[in-house]
């Protein structure tokens, strides 16, 4: 994790000279006078040799200083706690709403393979992958919020304030956020299933004579976890990214809408930090797979 954390704050400390033209200039403007550019050049440490404005950020950083906001003057982390939670309510729920669907249905594919249910459940899974996020977004706010009146298009309430509404105003951003990850995680789900049943062991497990449910849960499902668990640490990620454009469409206050509200204000130092803190959140999830390859299966020890 250490290399690895150590390129991404390089990567993510260039993103503000990667961008085409001179920072200040593209944050204030032509409108800006030479002094007011020169007072952010200091303030934004512009001013120094790349080095050193590197080690300073890094330095701030490890204090747990992520900067502040130009527009706001905000400090970048108290911003970020205060929209974390609903992005992670977000995810927990595309993601539960996900594996709902992808365990039962690939366990299902991958015991009735060649069958029609099969064909049905890879049809599926591969509309699911292809449908794009922001499109699907946009179907379900036409089908359930104009066409049919069920659920209200867009916005947000907090969940201790009114749970009913927290989560009506959730469903249809968890199953176009879930969707393209249901559908990856039930072929992998069918896949693994389908290399375990062909396993001894479970062909012993039958021959003892227990019941298919038995055979399945006990014996089959847990041995198959490991990949599964795998892509579902690696499906964080693409939730943190597709989280940015579906938190936009549905008007949701959290880490996605922040983002994109910086990059259209030119509001750097937040696209740097949130970049940042969204990939120390999914190098976390990585480490807590690791470590939960130990529990699911005992054969696999870490010294």
């Amino acid at each position: 994790m250490v290399p690895v954390l150590v390129l991404v704050s390089m990567v993510v400390f260039s993103l503000l000279y990667i961008t085409p033209g001179d920072p200040v200039e593209i944050m204030l403007g032509e409108t800006g006078s030479p002094a007011i550019k020169a007072a952010l050049r200091a303030e934004l440490g512009l001013d120094q040799p790349l080095a050193v404005q590197y080690l300073r950020w890094v330095g701030g950083l490890i204090q747990g200083d992520f900067g502040q906001s130009i527009r706001t003057k905000q400090p970048l982390l108290e911003g970020l706690l205060q929209r974390l939670p609903v992005t992670l309510e977000l995810a927990l729920l595309s993601m539960l709403f996900a594996l709902a669907i992808a365990i039962p249905v690939g366990i299902l594919s991958a015991t009735h393979r060649g069958t029609l249910i099969d064909s049905i459940a890879t049809v599926l899974s591969l509309a699911g992958a292809a449908i794009p996020n922001f499109l699907l977004a946009i179907l379900l706010i036409l089908w359930f919020s104009l066409s049919l009146r069920l659920l209200p298009p867009s916005g947000f309430t907090p969940f201790f304030e009114n749970p009913i509404e927290n989560l009506k105003l959730l469903i249809m951003p968890a199953i176009g956020l879930g969707t393209h990850q249901a559908a990856v995680i039930l072929r992998m789900v069918r896949s693994s299933m389908l290399e375990v049943l062909g396993q001894e062991y479970v062909r012993t497990a039958r021959a003892k004579g227990l019941r298919e449910g038995a055979v399945l849960r006990r014996h089959a499902l847990r041995n198959a976890l490991i990949p599964i668990i795998t892509l579902v640490g690696l499906q964080v990620g693409n939730l943190l990214g597709g989280a940015v454009v579906t938190e936009y469409i549905f008007a949701l206050p959290g880490i996605g809408r922040f983002v994109v509200d910086s990059i259209v204000g030119r509001d750097y130092p937040v696209v740097q930090g949130v970049v940042l803190f969204m990939a120390l959140v999914y190098l976390f999830v990585n480490l807590l797979v690791d470590v939960l390859y130990s529990l699911v299966d005992p054969r696999i020890t870490y010294s």
